[in-house]
């Protein structure tokens, strides 16, 4: 009985300890979770930066609204007022006062500043109106923005705890596979010296700088980047405005876009799907922020990459 009993246990110890994954499989593994994580990373950073404009927006909109407001009250209390002043004169400034007058002057004089009067109240109404219609409508494009920046961060908040649990699962086989490399936040980068010239020039120069500093996704520097983070910042040093995320930036760049045979260093470099993009820097070479676990460094475009690549714009 004692060795029937051993026996039917050996079987159970063995199906309770999982098989450990080899290193190919670790690998594949993060591959997959890699480009998940990429256009995740991407899509949280538009739907936040969608967040922050209507949150902009509504902001505007409430200042707007404040002071319309202060306005709207500044004109009822004349409206108040010129009603006060029309109770107690009883009117006697209507027609019926100014007919029963002896004197013709007196009364030509009355009907001229009844006028006068009659005006400035049909002003004071009709400024008071549009005050208050503009206020409703305000009020109604306000809380829309409001409703929408809401929406947003709710969204916003469900996209990070997705990318938060992918971006653990990928740090976990990274450090498994003794591939992290947690990066320099304060490195010095290297010198460009390449031949571009002008905004392209400044743009280059300053992402060299970046050059050993970690990738966190959402990031958008001094001491740390995504892509489109890098990009985005390496260009505004160059004096060129460009939206934050690859969607945007690729979809900024509609006229701009060019063949991926005519690139020159400083264009820029998409993936497809757009989950990932960098900066051609010339010789066959581009600059990114790959991912987490890794730094801001260059990278040789061979087949791999250039068969990964959407195309390319041209800032």
């Amino acid at each position: 009985m004692g060795l029937a009993a051993a026996v039917l246990l050996i079987p159970q110890a063995s199906a309770v300890a999982a098989p450990r994954p080899t290193v190919a499989q670790a690998k594949a593994k993060l591959a997959k979770l890699q480009d998940k994580a990429d256009q995740m990373v991407e899509h949280y950073n538009t739907v936040n930066e969608s967040y922050k404009a209507s949150k902009k927006k509504y902001d505007q909109l409430n200042r707007q609204l404040s002071h319309e407001l202060g306005r709207v009250a500044a004109l009822r209390e004349s409206l108040v007022s010129t009603a006060v002043g029309t109770y107690q004169s009883g009117d006697a400034l209507g027609w019926p006062g100014f007919v029963g007058q002896s004197d013709p002057g007196a009364m030509l004089a009355g009907l001229a500043a009844a006028n006068q009067i009659a005006a400035g109240r049909t002003q004071v109404l009709q400024e008071f109106a549009v005050a208050t219609r503009g206020l409703r409508d305000r009020r109604a494009t306000a809380k829309t923005a409001y409703g929408e920046a809401v929406k947003l961060l709710a969204d916003v908040g469900k996209d990070k705890k997705k990318v938060e649990k992918l971006v653990g699962e990928q740090e976990k086989l990274l450090r498994r596979l003794n591939q992290f490399n947690a990066g320099n936040p304060n490195s010095p980068g290297i010198k460009y010296t390449g031949p571009a010239s002008g905004n392209a020039r400044a743009a280059l120069q300053f992402a060299f700088a970046q050059v050993g500093k970690p990738y966190r996704w959402g990031a958008t520097g001094p001491s740390s980047f995504d892509c489109s983070g890098l990009t985005q910042a390496s260009w505004a040093k160059a004096g060129v405005s460009i939206p934050r995320t690859t969607y945007t930036q690729w979809a900024w760049g509609a006229s701009r876009r060019i063949s991926l045979d005519a690139l020159q260093p400083g264009d820029l470099l998409f993936s497809r799907g757009l989950g990932h993009m960098g900066m051609y820097v010339g010789g066959g070479k581009m600059i990114h922020a790959p991912r987490t676990g890794d730094v801001v460094k260059i990278t040789v475009l061979d087949d791999y990459w250039r068969g990964r690549l959407q195309g390319a714009i041209r800032p």
